[in-house]
C-alpha cells in the first residue's frame, strides 16, 4: 500500500496539476487571504497552517479554472540532447533540448560553471517577451536581463528554456489539449527542473527560479505548482489585477497567456477566480524577492504593494516574514544592476 501511495505522489510531481474533485469556492475578496470558504456560504478565519493549506488548495484550483488543467502526460524520458557546446571563461554554454511529457521538445541553453567545488545551486532562468527567448538571459540582447550568464559566472548551474513559441520553440499548445500557453509553460518549466535535478553537478536542495516580465510571472506560476523551487526572484512580473492597466485584463487574455480571461471572465478582475495577491501567498514560506520599480508602466507599483501586503500574514503564519522581500527602485520596466546584485545575494542565503 505504501508503495502505491509513493508512486501516486511521484506521478503527480511528474505530470503537474491534476483534475480536482468538485469546483473550488469563489473568493470575491482576494486581498484577504486569512479566511476560508466552504462553498456553501460558510466562512472561517485562517488560524493555523492546516487552515491555510485548505485556502492554498482553493487558490491552485481556481487558477486552473483559468489556465486549465494539464492534459494526461506520457511516461517519457527527459532525453536531454546536447546540440552545441561553447566553452567560455567561467562556464560552458550548451545548446540543448529536452523532451516534455507531451512528447515535444523544449530548446534551452544550459550554463555550467567551469570550476565547481561540490554540488552547485541551480537556477531556472525565464526570459521576457522577446524574440530572443532563452538567448537573452544567457547574455544576448539587454544586458540587464543576462541573469543566467551572471549566475553561471557566480557558480550557479543555470538553465534558460524557451517559453512556448518564443526563441526556437514551435508548438501548438492548443492542439495538444491545453487551455492556455501558461499551463503548457508551467509543465515545461517543471520538466526543466527535472533536467536540473538530473545533473550530478546540482544540489537538489538549492533550486531557484528567476525571471523578468513574462519570465517574472512564469517564475511564480512554476513555483506555485513545483515546491522543489525553493527561491523565486520575480522582476516586473505582476501586480493585482484591479490595478493592471486600470483593471483591463486584455493583455492577459490572448493565446500567449490564458484566453479564458477574455472568453470566460470578460477581462474583468471582479470575475476572475484568482489574483496575484493569492499566488504570492501560495509561495509561503519559500523565499521570494520582488523587483517592482516605481515607474513600471506594465505593472503599476501600488498593485504590487497590494499583493505583498496581502501575502504578509501568510508568511507570518509560518514565521517566515523575512522570506518575502520587495524592492522599489526609481526605474521603469527594468532590472537594474544594483537590484540584480541584491537578488543574487538573496538567492544564496
Amino acid at each position: 500500500m505504501r508503495i502505491a501511495v509513493v508512486c501516486a505522489l511521484l506521478a503527480a510531481l511528474s505530470c503537474g496539476p491534476r483534475r480536482p474533485e468538485g469546483p473550488p469556492p469563489f473568493y470575491a475578496d482576494k486581498s484577504d487571504l486569512m479566511h476560508v470558504l466552504d462553498g456553501e456560504g460558510g466562512r472561517r478565519p485562517v488560524r493555523t497552517r492546516a487552515d491555510w493549506e485548505v485556502r492554498r488548495d482553493h487558490i491552485r484550483r481556481n487558477f486552473m479554472l483559468v489556465a486549465g488543467e494539464a492534459p494526461p502526460g506520457r511516461d517519457l524520458p527527459l532525453d536531454v540532447q546536447v546540440l552545441e557546446e561553447k566553452p567560455l571563461e567561467k562556464y560552458a554554454r550548451r545548446a540543448i533540448s529536452f523532451q516534455t511529457v507531451d512528447g515535444d521538445r523544449v530548446p534551452a541553453l544550459l550554463l555550467v560553471p567551469v570550476e565547481l567545488k561540490g554540488r552547485a545551486p541551480a537556477a531556472l532562468c525565464l526570459h521576457q517577451t522577446s524574440a530572443l527567448g532563452k538567448r537573452e538571459p544567457a547574455g544576448e540582447g539587454n544586458r540587464n536581463l543576462a541573469y543566467a550568464a551572471e549566475l553561471a559566472a557566480r557558480g550557479w548551474v543555470a538553465l534558460a528554456p524557451d517559453y512556448p513559441n518564443f526563441g526556437d520553440s514551435k508548438v501548438d499548445v492548443y492542439a495538444q489539449g491545453y487551455a492556455s500557453a501558461t499551463m503548457k509553460g508551467i509543465r515545461n518549466h517543471r520538466r526543466a527542473v527535472d533536467v536540473l535535478l538530473s545533473m550530478p553537478e546540482v544540489d537538489g536542495g538549492r533550486v531557484a527560479a528567476i525571471g523578468h516580465s513574462l519570465g517574472g510571472h512564469n517564475a511564480i506560476f512554476a513555483a506555485v505548482f513545483d515546491e522543489r523551487i525553493g527561491t523565486v526572484v520575480t522582476s516586473c512580473g505582476f501586480n493585482a489585477f484591479p490595478k493592471y492597466y486600470g483593471g483591463n485584463l486584455a493583455g492577459w487574455g490572448h493565446k500567449g497567456y490564458m484566453p479564458r480571461i477574455a472568453s470566460a471572465y470578460g477581462k474583468d478582475p471582479a470575475k476572475m477566480p484568482f489574483d496575484f495577491t493569492e499566488l504570492l501567498g501560495v509561495l509561503a514560506p519559500r523565499r521570494v524577492f520582488i523587483n517592482a520599480p516605481l515607474r513600471d508602466a506594465n505593472f503599476e507599483v501600488s498593485g504590487v504593494r497590494d499583493c505583498v501586503e496581502a501575502a504578509r500574514p501568510v508568511y507570518a503564519l509560518y514565521g517566515a516574514a523575512d522570506s518575502l522581500l520587495a524592492v522599489h527602485p526609481d526605474a521603469a520596466h527594468d532590472f537594474p544592476p544594483d537590484i540584480r546584485e541584491q537578488a543574487y545575494k538573496f538567492m544564496i542565503k
